[in-house]
């Protein structure tokens, strides 16, 4: 059984209904509770209505984030090994349809890279490639791993899905983390936006995280990429998911990053907007519905906005991104994937948090501990 099988007894219609013919009533009998949430709670938290409820939400939230993760924040920085990519994708600067110089570095790049990056203090990565199985495959980072593991304490991985005996040989390298986003999950629209490569294979996609815990990954990361259809019900599939997962493989831990679609080669619009009070919404949704869990938030949030919401939930942040192949020293201007906007260094980022009260973290990881 995979969440696959859990996924397809689910309605998209039920759970929009539910969400939107939530009564002020089922908000504050949620807010109320001390015991922890079901999914149906989650539902009430993503509900237009809800809205009106963010400054308690907002309170509690905060409050559960202090008592479980402390006043800290973890840093991390993406490091964009490729660009090459077989997939087409309507709302990506890397699909295949899009005729743009492609490039894969060397390992004499990644090491200009990796000095680059550990300059800034940083001493957790996540390296970022397009999904060519080809160039980037199993073959590419089993080469590459090593490199950073023996300069960061902490590596993660967002890449192409693989299958369960890539997974168990990469972990032998030391990967910890392996993020996988579905993007929707509304089956037919999934289709719509991934009509060419292997990422048009929704089942096999939605079944990654499962491969990922049966391999023993350390940390499993999910998430929507939020823009693509409603905000709020896919984002009530990524929170059934995460408990799913966390029944299944109760081992490993998890976190969810909350990607809205950014200016690109291509230009998608959003079918739906997600206004920067949404997000607020359902960062806080998330703490609430799960003490445990990680919040991400990248830089492609400006920067009063990444200031703003530091306190309400968020556990860990990237800082100084660059979303293209070599652009921290190799080739800064090659293409990226998407824009960011928080242009900040990591050095303005860290004095920010400081001020803010919290203790920046960029090491709580040390190989010998999974011994």
């Amino acid at each position: 059984m995979s969440f696959y099988d859990a996924f397809s007894g689910e309605s998209w219609e039920n759970i929009r209904q539910q969400i939107y013919n939530t009564t002020a009533e089922n908000v504050e009998r949620t807010l109320a509770k001390t015991e922890r949430l079901n999914h149906t709670d989650f539902l009430h938290l993503v509900s237009p209505i809800a809205q009106k409820y963010l400054e308690p939400m907002a309170q509690k939230s905060m409050k559960l984030t202090r008592e479980r993760f402390g006043n800290t924040m973890q840093m991390f920085a993406p490091m964009y090994l490729s660009n090459e990519c077989q997939n087409i994708c309507t709302y990506c600067g890397f699909s295949l349809d899009n005729k743009l110089p492609r490039r894969t570095l060397s390992t004499k790049e990644i090491e200009q890279e990796i000095a680059a990056i550990k300059a800034f203090g940083f001493d957790h990565i996540l390296l970022v490639t397009g999904e060519a199985n080809q160039t980037v495959g199993l073959d590419y980072f089993k080469k590459v791993l090593p490199y950073f593991t023996a300069a960061f304490s902490q590596v993660s991985i967002e890449v192409q899905p693989m299958d369960y005996e890539d997974y168990l040989e990469l972990k032998q390298l030391g990967l910890y983390s392996v993020l996988v986003y579905q993007e929707t999950y509304h089956e037919n629209e999934y289709k719509k936006h991934h009509p060419k490569g292997k990422k048009s294979n929704f089942r096999y996609r939605l079944e990654t995280p499962d491969r990922l815990g049966e391999a023993g990954i350390h940390k499993i990361g999910i998430g929507a990429l939020y823009g693509l259809e409603d905000w709020r019900i896919d984002s009530a599939y990524v929170a059934e998911h995460l408990s799913y997962l966390e029944k299944q493989y109760w081992q490993s831990k998890f976190s969810i990053s909350f990607p809205r679609l950014r200016p690109h080669e291509g230009d998608l619009e959003p079918k739906v907007e997600m206004t920067d009070k949404d997000l607020v919404q359902l960062i806080c949704a998330y703490r609430l519905y799960n003490a445990d869990v990680e919040l991400s938030m990248s830089t492609r949030e400006a920067p009063k906005f990444r200031d703003h919401v530091a306190k309400l939930g968020i556990t860990t942040m990237s800082a100084g991104s660059k979303t293209n192949p070599g652009g921290y020293s190799v080739e800064p201007q090659s293409l990226e994937q998407f824009e960011i906007e928080d242009m900040r260094t990591p050095a303005e980022i860290s004095e920010m948090l400081s001020k803010q009260g919290f203790d920046v973290v960029w090491k709580d990881w040390e190989t010998q501990w999974m011994l």
